[in-house]
């Protein structure tokens, strides 16, 4: 998956989206079949899937965070699946914050992992069958939308409501991971994180699917311990935009700002040149999540920065507070319709 975005991706559609446009058609083409032909194998849990359009950042991490804790409130156990994007390990394994890190599992799996059990594996089906053997009764997924083998009976896509599915066109032409029409068709719900426009147009298409559509948005809990402060603020995530924008609301002052490709691997010159130029201007160092976890998987330099950082956390506020039990409850009961209650859980997996 790509993880460096071209800028002209975010933009309206120029020459080169169109120039790439029969390359695009064909990825569509394959993407559009996985979509319609994967076996979506049933598994012994209620599957939630949250997932985006686009690549890069949209939100779904903290949207699955809130959904766990959602279902732990509803009276369920619920546990994560990743595919351990970066993450070296070719095995599934149930994510250990004490033994693993970001360079074993992956960045997203370690945030995940301080909240419920986390696995990660190349094979969604025998991740999924992990979970529910400790004990996991409800599986989030972390992405997957378009690609996993197993069956969903909540599939969430959340969009960035300041940065919508950027010119339209699919890659390599775009941002979009298959036709728009395709993923709506496969949708549940929309969940719109952000009060921009951009997204007007998918919000009009989840209209016209008759698919419910939820707003919300990222709060920092926290806010009133940034605010006056001056910082050099870096990030490597899908959108730093969003990070630097979510950090001046809390009344911090950005005096210098790095972007970095999503899910970078921080070189040590990159991290030294962090360190002094915060030194020269007397500036503290702020990043997110999940470049924290990153750096704290490295040594040296890497543990240096780790140490003098701060980390903006933020949580995800939907407008209506009983949104997201709805749909833990909404999957719990597609769950039961297709008879695959908690017995076959029991039998293990051969049951599947």
């Amino acid at each position: 998956m790509v993880s460096e975005a071209p800028p002209f991706w975010w933009k309206k559609s120029d020459w080169r989206a169109w120039a790439l446009y029969p390359l695009s058609w064909i990825y569509g083409s394959i993407a559009r079949a996985r979509l319609e032909k994967a076996p979506r194998v049933p598994v012994g849990a209620p599957v939630i899937c949250v997932g985006n359009f686009t690549v890069g950042g949209a939100g779904k991490t903290p949207t699955a965070l809130a959904l766990a804790e959602a279902a732990r409130k509803a009276g369920a156990s619920p546990g994560f699946l990743s595919r351990g994007y970066r993450g070296s390990l070719r095995t599934t394994t149930l994510v250990d914050p004490s033994r693993h890190n970001a360079r074993d599992v992956g960045d997203e799996p370690m945030l995940l992992a301080a909240r419920a059990p986390t696995v990660v594996s190349p094979d969604r089906l025998d991740g999924a069958r992990h979970l529910i053997g400790e004990g996991v009764d409800l599986i989030i997924m972390d992405d997957g939308f378009q690609s996993a083998s197993i069956l969903f009976d909540y599939a969430l896509l959340v969009v960035d409501a300041d940065r919508g599915i950027g010119n339209g066109h699919v890659i390599p032409g775009g941002p979009m991971r298959a036709p728009m029409l395709d993923q709506m068709r496969h949708a549940t719900a929309l969940l719109v994180i952000g009060d921009g426009y951009a997204a007007d147009g998918v919000i009009r298409s989840a209209g016209r699917a008759a698919k419910p559509i939820f707003k919300a948005r990222l709060v920092v809990p926290e806010a009133r311990r940034f605010r006056d402060r001056l910082f050099l603020a870096f990030a490597a995530i899908g959108n730093p935009d969003k990070f630097f924008e979510t950090l001046q609301s809390t009344g911090a002052r950005i005096v210098e700002r790095r972007s970095f490709g999503d899910h970078h691997t921080f070189t040590e010159d990159e991290i030294r040149e962090l360190l002094d130029q915060a030194r020269k201007q007397g500036l503290e160092i702020v990043t997110t999540g999940k470049d924290m976890v990153r750096l704290s998987a490295g040594h040296g330099p890497a543990e240096d920065l780790a140490a003098r950082a701060d980390v903006l956390e933020v949580e995800l506020q939907l407008e209506r507070s009983d949104v997201l039990k709805t749909m833990v409850e909404q999957a719990i009961a597609v769950f039961k319709k297709r008879g695959l209650a908690a017995p076959a859980a029991s039998r293990g997996p051969e049951a599947d």
